[in-house]
């Protein structure tokens, strides 16, 4: 007798029922295009700010440490003082870069703090006056 209507397939879906489905909402846009810091008022601690410096100074100094102890081999150590004497100054430079570039980065970082305060400061004042 009569057959019940059946549901369409995906095949047989208009395209703009796929366009529907697939499409982002404004809020994931949004999540994705900002980082959460901007979006929540809660602060950070003072180890989430700079964990990324602090380690890399560590390790900078770490490997400019060990840069200076293969430099020294090569003057007490007469086996091997080629590769001691490559490797040494090597570890050393690299020590010295990573080291220098943990410690620039912390007032990198400080600065921009206090931008992304003003900012925010002053957004919240006029949305205070202006919105009424």
């Amino acid at each position: 007798m009569e057959n019940p209507p059946r549901s369409p397939d995906e095949s047989e879906k208009s395209p703009q029922s796929k366009e529907l489905l697939t499409s982002n909402t404004a809020s994931t846009l949004c999540i994705s295009s900002r980082s959460e810091s901007v979006w929540t008022s809660a602060s950070k601690s003072r180890w989430d700010t700079y964990h990324k410096p602090v380690i890399v100074v560590s390790v900078g100094a770490a490997i400019f440490l060990l840069g200076i102890v293969i430099t020294s081999l090569s003057c007490f150590l007469v086996k091997n003082k080629n590769v001691y004497k490559m490797c040494g100054p090597a570890l050393l430079s690299l020590g010295l870069m990573l080291l220098v570039c943990g410690l620039v980065w912390i007032p990198i970082i400080r600065k921009k703090q206090k931008q992304r305060q003003k900012p925010q400061f002053l957004q919240s004042l006029k949305s205070c006056f202006f919105n009424r």
